[in-house]
């Protein structure tokens, strides 16, 4: 048990009056330094992609007063610039990753100048699968989590152009709902590849990625499961079952493999959301009125409440 947690247990045991002061004996609270670090890396990477936006912005606002070479002129600068500083700040610090942001932001503006410039033809999803590529050894050798991100950001972006402009090769997999299913496939994967290398490669123990991945998933998997319950067609079955295996092995994984509440909460939240809606289809479609009403609100109320209580029993024994 953390030091946090005992101090925590034995405050709710009576053992000791004033949580606040034994925290801070114990050292557990920030600290000064612990403030300014935290600091330091938030105006780090906040100014970092804002350099990033702020050229592709001035781009766009001086269109006009800009020449055709200056505006390739200046992008490639920024991005040789923002190179030169990654390679002499070194790899291993955090100034350094946030120079290879800031390039990966500008390389993006740069293609779709060239687009806008020389006319293609090529299509929105090219642009992003394109960015993504290229950007794909500066991802690599930055062993960095939110550079991986963003590529699988734009992964996401790409996949789901593609397949909203074309209906995709895979059609006959992907029917109806072509872009969510490919989007609940991609980020599960990632997920799982992130969370398996996770327990191997050290940068990427943080948790915040995952769960961004795992919202991600999750979200795409809701909406399908909610469009299969709304609009009740036999052919949907299929994504019920594929949200409740989702929910079933999210679970099973982050109550028994690797705890994880923020994790159990939002599949809670999420299945609360979609038998909300399977409540309201069946019973407002049998004419419930405000009875259906009330019985959807103590439904939700219920849901919550025994979710809530779940998360906690499993809290507490994380502190054990």
């Amino acid at each position: 048990m953390s030091e946090r947690a005992t101090i925590l247990s034995w405050t709710e045991h009576g053992a000791i009056d004033d949580a606040q002061a034994a925290l801070s004996a114990a050292g557990v609270l920030p600290s000064a330094r612990h403030w300014r670090t935290f600091l330091d890396r938030l105006l780090l990477w906040s100014g970092a992609a804002a350099l990033g936006v702020a050229v592709v912005f001035f781009i766009a606002y001086n269109w006009s007063a800009l020449g055709r070479y200056a505006k390739f002129g200046l992008l490639q600068i920024a991005i040789v610039a923002a190179v030169v500083a990654y390679w002499r700040l070194g790899p291993e610090r955090a100034s350094a990753k946030a120079a290879l942001l800031v390039a990966c932001i500008v390389l993006g503006a740069l293609l779709a100048l060239v687009g806008q410039t020389y006319q293609t033809g090529a299509d929105t999803f090219e642009l992003f699968a394109a960015w993504g590529a290229l950007i794909v050894p500066w991802v690599i050798v930055g062993r960095y989590a939110a550079l991986w991100v963003m590529w699988l950001a734009l992964a996401n972006l790409a996949a789901a152009l593609y397949f909203s402009t074309f209906g995709g090769w895979l059609g006959f997999v992907f029917t109806g709902e072509s872009p969510l299913w490919l989007l609940f496939a991609l980020n599960t994967l990632a997920l799982a590849v992130w969370e398996l290398a996770a327990t191997r490669i050290d940068w990427l123990a943080s948790r915040w990625a995952p769960r961004v991945i795992a919202v991600a998933s999750g979200v795409a998997v809701a909406m399908l499961a909610l469009h299969a319950v709304l609009d009740g067609d036999a052919g949907d079955a299929i994504a019920v079952l594929a949200y409740a295996t989702w929910l079933a092995c999210g679970g099973y994984v982050y109550v028994r493999l690797r705890r994880d509440l923020f994790m159990l909460a939002g599949g809670c939240l999420s299945a609360i959301v979609v038998v909300t809606a399977f409540l309201g289809r069946h019973l407002f479609a049998l004419g419930g009125g405000a009875g259906a009403a009330l019985l959807i609100a103590l439904a939700v109320i219920g849901m919550a409440a025994a979710s809530g209580w779940w998360l906690r029993q499993l809290a507490a024994e994380s502190a054990e």
